[in-house]
Formats: C-alpha cells, sequence, structure tokens
C-alpha cells in the first residue's frame, strides 16, 4: 500500500472484554471510548452466510451447542450472545458481517476482519469473506483489512478481491512467514506482541510491510511498542489506552 490509511490503536473483537466479543452492543462500546477502528473474527454459517465469531464452537460465547459452522444462518441468529458476559447484555445477538459492516461504513470507522475458518473451510470462508467485503465496501474511501493464521484463506481472499489490503497473522515466527506473506503480497503482519524486537521489526519494514501486535493490554508493553516502531496495536483495553 502506498498510504497506511489506518489508526494506531484498534478494538480488539469490538470493546475488549467490556462487552460481549463479536456483537454490535461491543463495536458501540468501542466507538463511545473513542476508538475509530475494530478487530472482528468472520466465519461461514452452514449455508454460507458470514457472521461474526471467533470460537468454532459455540459454548463460550452463546448458550448453543456444538460447532457454529455446522449451523445455518437461521438457527444461529436465534442464539444468545450476549447473556454469557453479563445480564446487561443478554439476548445480544450474533451479527453478520454485513450488518457489522453497515454500522462502520455509516460511521466512518474501519475494520480489520479476521478470516477465522471453521477448520476444513478455509478456502471457502477466504473466498466469502473476501467477496463480501469487496462488495460492501465498494467505493469506499478506506477499505477493510483482511488477515489470518490460515495462508490458504488469505490466498483464496487474495484470489477473490485482490484489491483488499491483507496481513498474515503470527503466532511463532515459523520458517518461512516472512516470505509467506510477501507471496500473498501482503501489505502487514500482525503478531503476537511478544515477538517483536528491533530486528524483527527492522526485518519487515525492510520489505515494505507493516508491524501490528495482539493483543495488548499492559502499559509498559504498549510502550516498548512505541518504541520498536511498530505500526499498529490490537487491545482490549478500550477504556485503558488513548486511542489517539
Amino acid at each position: 500500500m502506498k498510504h497506511w490509511p489506518y489508526p494506531r490503536w484498534i478494538a480488539h473483537r469490538g470493546a475488549g472484554k467490556l462487552a460481549p466479543e463479536n456483537t454490535l452492543a461491543a463495536f458501540r462500546l468501542g466507538a463511545a471510548q473513542g476508538f475509530r477502528m475494530f478487530e472482528c473474527d468472520a466465519k461461514l454459517s452452514a449455508d454460507g452466510v458470514v457472521f461474526l465469531m471467533h470460537d468454532a464452537t459455540l459454548e463460550r460465547t452463546t448458550n448453543g451447542n456444538g460447532m457454529g459452522g455446522d449451523l445455518p444462518w437461521h438457527a444461529l441468529s436465534q442464539l444468545d450472545a450476549g447473556g454469557w458476559h453479563s445480564r446487561a447484555f443478554a439476548g445480544e445477538p450474533l451479527p453478520t458481517l454485513e450488518a457489522l459492516a453497515r454500522f462502520c461504513l455509516a460511521n466512518r470507522y474501519l475494520l480489520n476482519i479476521e478470516i477465522k475458518p471453521t477448520p476444513g473451510t478455509e478456502a471457502a470462508t477466504g473466498d466469502a469473506v473476501a467477496r463480501l467485503a469487496a462488495q460492501l465496501w465498494q467505493g469506499a474511501e478506506i477499505l477493510p483489512l483482511l488477515t489470518s493464521f490460515k495462508p490458504d484463506a488469505l490466498a483464496a481472499a487474495q484470489t477473490a478481491a485482490p484489491e483488499l489490503p491483507r496481513g498474515l497473522l503470527v503466532d511463532t515466527l515459523w520458517d518461512g512467514w516472512l516470505e509467506k506473506a510477501l507471496a500473498l503480497q501482503c501489505c502487514a503482519v500482525v503478531a503476537n506482541y511478544a515477538l517483536w524486537d528491533s530486528a524483527t521489526v527492522a526485518r519487515v519494514h525492510s520489505a515494505g510491510l507493516k508491524c501490528l501486535s495482539y493483543t495488548v493490554n499492559d502499559d509498559w508493553a504498549a510502550q516498548h511498542l512505541l518504541a520498536l516502531g511498530t505500526d499498529g496495536i490490537i487491545t482490549d483495553r478500550v477504556d485503558g489506552f488513548s486511542p489517539i
């Protein structure tokens, strides 16, 4: 990318832990805290609807059971995705990516969409998320950043909508990680914050990519990453860091 259009601070799953993750309530709360960019997790329902949820299974963040990707959207849309967090959010539904896109576009918020496929659906999920995002953000000034730990998902997204910016997520510096990011024509590497040091930041910057970090919740870690010259910080602490 010739110009990096994204802010440094990104609210993790909407509002970190202050609201039920990946719900519209969370994104509204994150926005109320002053954040202009959010991270979300996108996966496919059994009938091809792109919806927001992190885990492959439903138990942790809904009142459902089993694999989320095994259910059609009609069944998923009936689940309570807020009651697990607190009474105040009981009845909050799982949102579609389209619903979040409408919210972000109406308010000029930016989005990092993590492609989070149900195991075995990497290519299908990458393709579907990219096609939908390209359609929803058609003509937008700033496009969403698509990221994934799964290279196959990013490769499918690259084929489906090459104009959408991409980032490779890494939780370890496995052999060939930077080469893979370059092969996928990524504009960023999004790493576990503990992986960044001056040499790794310099290597990524020298390759023409940006350095983003997840999930940064401690002041000392944020200050360290800022001193290293990294470009983006994904945080749960939307009430603790000033997103300026």
